[in-house]
């Protein structure tokens, strides 16, 4: 029995590229004199086609051809449209909105979807069409969409109970309304990114995340002008499971720097997984936040070693981007370099980005020091 099965499993995808080949390579509608045998089973019509066979032969291409073979015949159809869970139309430089249109109602299977546009095509009526049909749909990217208004995130918020990725980065029409109404929804959301959203990142949207969404485990807040200390403490008292967050370049226009120390002083004191922190050119961080991350490290040291077995360097920063953060002084960064072994300023790896401050020349990594004494240490000659 091992034997037959492991002689069909390499029938399928032998047999599987030479049907691709019949089909996009000049095949008729029959597959050929004779047909195709697979282990004693002759194939001479496209019907003829097990399930199996048709799905391994959809993973050997890409979407844009799956979407050519799905109108091969109808068997290839229903195999394709029962089967497929991860689609990408990023590809599409024309016309996606009415091709999402014609393939949502089809695809209801869908877990990813991805429709991040070089130039915005995507409408109102696209996302809603999605939303109509594609109910197990997990992670959506709907990146650089500008025509998209709130009418698109109400639809989001009713139709994808499961949603847990979600980037909408670009997405300068959404107001903090509509995604504090998409948060009541998808409350299993864990990836988020909202990078450039200025009018639907704000406090009020934030306070909303922290209240509904306690999974959440990455959010991008990059170029967000109107994200402040507020919003920034209710979503770490409301997501302690949080592990990247980037708040680069949280400044007004105005020239207003509304991300401060407190800000970093609640991530610290709530999300004890935090690996990932970007602060590039939040110029309110001082010292008291650096040593609010060293403190709270000390603090948990105990309590880490104990329920992780010993595994206690796996935790903690490991990435920290607080370039052009010119008020903070060496002895505070350093001592969080001391505390974060992760954290490197040596070269090839940089997990610590200090670019802009000039007075953090002498912050170094544990590695950089090793070396250092390595390269002064001198033997007495042997006698």
């Amino acid at each position: 029995m091992v034997g037959e099965a492991k002689v069909r499993r390499e029938g399928l995808d032998l047999y599987s590229e030479k049907l691709m080949m019949l089909a996009f390579g000049g095949g008729k509608s029959g597959i050929g004199e004779g047909g195709v045998k697979i282990v004693g089973l002759v194939i001479t019509e496209w019907k003829d086609i097990p399930m199996e066979l048709l799905l391994r032969i959809v993973s050997l291409v890409d979407d844009r051809t799956m979407i050519m073979a799905s109108g091969v015949c109808s068997g290839w159809r229903d195999a394709i449209c029962s089967g497929l869970t991860h689609l990408c139309l990023s590809w599409c430089k024309n016309n996606m909105n009415n091709l999402v249109l014609s393939l949502a109602p089809k695809f209801t299977k869908l877990q990813t979807l991805v429709l991040r546009q070089d130039k915005p095509q995507l409408e109102d009526n696209a996302v809603e069409t999605i939303s109509s049909h594609c109910h197990d749909l997990q992670d959506l990217d709907l990146s650089k969409s500008l025509k998209l208004s709130d009418l698109s995130l109400y639809a989001l918020a009713h139709g994808f109970p499961n949603l847990t990725k979600l980037n909408i980065s670009g997405c300068t029409a959404f107001s903090d309304v509509s995604l504090e109404y998409l948060t009541e929804f998808c409350r299993k959301l864990k990836i988020l990114n909202l990078c450039g959203c200025v009018k639907g990142a704000t406090d009020r949207a934030l306070q909303a995340i922290g209240r509904n969404c306690s999974q959440l485990q990455s959010l991008n807040l990059g170029w967000c002008e109107n994200v402040g200390d507020v919003g920034v403490r209710s979503l770490a008292y409301g997501c302690p499971d949080l592990r990247t967050l980037d708040l680069c370049s949280c400044v007004c226009i105005t020239g207003i720097f509304k991300i401060g120390d407190d800000s970093v002083i609640a991530l610290a004191n709530s999300c004890p997984h935090l690996g990932s922190l970007c602060l590039y050119y939040c110029r309110n961080i001082t010292d008291r936040a650096m040593y609010s991350l060293v403190e709270n490290r000390m603090k948990n040291k105990a309590a880490m070693w104990k329920s992780m077995a010993g595994r206690y360097g796996e935790e903690g920063l490991k990435s920290l981007n607080i370039s052009q953060c010119t008020a903070i002084t060496p002895p505070a960064v350093q001592a969080l370099c001391d505390s974060f072994p992760a954290l490197h300023t040596c070269f090839g790896r940089h997990s610590l980005v200090m670019s802009g401050c000039l007075n953090l020349t002498s912050v170094h990594c544990a590695c950089v020091v090793q070396a250092h004494r390595t390269a002064s240490y001198i033997p007495y000659p042997a006698h």
